[in-house]
């Protein structure tokens, strides 16, 4: 199993921005083939060192999630239309 982890600050904080930005990056949802699971979550906590959103995706092996990153929902749909909202991201990826 191979895990894709981000995370995201908004430029616009709002909550219309946030649920846009969610719904965009839950778009991949069943339309990837190699993308096995996907959760979307909103921080609650509002901390100093907190992102606005999560991503964590799951795939069989690196090369499907390697594969995820070119594929045209994820290029075309989901980058094009979530970077220029982007503040900064950060991501961790790991097997387990």
């Amino acid at each position: 199993m191979f895990t894709h982890v981000v995370f995201f600050k908004l430029k616009d904080k709002s909550e219309e921005n946030i649920n846009k930005a969610k719904e965009i990056l839950l778009r991949t949802e069943g339309r990837v083939p190699t993308l096995r699971s996907i959760k979307v979550g909103i921080d609650v906590v509002h901390s100093a060192r907190s992102y606005d959103l999560a991503l964590v995706s799951t795939f069989d092996s690196r090369e499907d999630m390697d594969a995820y990153q070119v594929h045209p929902v994820h290029k075309d749909e989901v980058l094009a239309h979530l970077g220029p909202m982007l503040e900064s991201s950060a991501a961790v990826d790991f097997e387990d």
